[in-house]
């Protein structure tokens, strides 16, 4: 038998299904923001211009602000 198996200070897996519902609520609510703020701009544009604009705002938000906010803050529950 393992100590490290039996150890209380042996760390779990995160859950990937809590992990992907805390990006779901992160960038949620930044991508209806995008949509509303780039309509006026953009409404004669073709979907994928838009999202030649959104995608690298969208990932870049996620890469530095809401993944590492999420480990952080809800870490404990993940």
């Amino acid at each position: 038998m393992s100590s490290a198996a039996t150890s209380p200070t042996a760390s779990r897996k995160p859950s990937r299904l809590r992990f992907s519902l805390f990006v779901f609520l992160g960038v949620y609510p930044l991508v209806t923001i995008l949509i509303y703020a780039l309509a006026p701009v953009t409404s004669d544009w073709q979907i994928w211009q838009r999202n030649l604009v959104m995608v690298p705002i969208i990932v870049l938000s996620m890469v530095f602000f809401i993944i590492p906010r999420i480990h952080r803050h809800c870490g404990r529950w993940l």
